[in-house]
């Protein structure tokens, strides 16, 4: 017994084979040849012209996903760049009223001082938690203006034109990039 549904459906690939070899044989000797073939240049023209416009929007939506990644890492790592610098003069005031600390007063107002450094201690840590690191440079360091921001020269007897002599306030970094130059005094001396 056969199957009605596949008789059928050989019936009909038959046919559609049948029709596309007389069309196909009718467009290649037929009278509208040339219309033909016109017809079909210009739709391959137009495949073009969608292929071309769909790989620029491709490459358009490629280059705004990677600008898009871009600008979130950028906010991420320097988006609390205002609000750190708005914090450098907190450290500053903390970091004198630590240095003036007398010993006097050290023994006096043991638990008032102990208080103030760990108060520094945990700024400095969430500056670090953040990407924010200190710069610190020595004495008699070679002047970087990329880091050092330069307050004054005066020529100091036994240094070279260029280095530090004195270090005013310390400088920070927010990853790789500068958020305060330290300020420093720089030789003059002529080499």
């Amino acid at each position: 017994m056969t199957d009605p549904k596949k008789d059928m459906s050989e019936e009909i690939e038959t046919g559609v084979e049948e029709i596309i070899d007389i069309t196909s044989e009718e467009a290649l000797e037929g009278p509208g040849d040339e219309d033909f073939m016109a017809e079909l240049d210009a739709l391959r023209a137009e495949r073009d012209e969608f292929r071309d416009r769909f790989m620029r929007a491709v490459a358009d939506a490629e280059n705004s996903r990677k600008r898009a990644d871009r600008d979130r890492k950028e906010a991420e790592n320097y988006g609390g760049s205002k609000l750190a610098r708005d914090m450098l003069p907190v450290f500053d005031n903390m970091k004198r009223a630590v240095d003036a600390i007398t010993e006097e007063q050290r023994a006096q107002q043991a638990a008032l001082i102990e208080g103030i450094e760990l108060t520094m201690r945990e700024l400095l840590n969430v500056f670090g938690k953040h990407g924010i690191q200190i710069i610190s440079p020595d004495v008699g360091e070679k002047f970087d203006p990329n880091q050092h921001e330069a307050m004054f020269e005066a020529p100091v007897p036994g240094t070279k034109a260029g280095d530090i002599i004195q270090v005013m306030n310390v400088g920070f970094m927010i990853h790789d990039r500068l958020l305060r130059p330290a300020q420093v005094g720089v030789s003059s001396t002529p080499a």
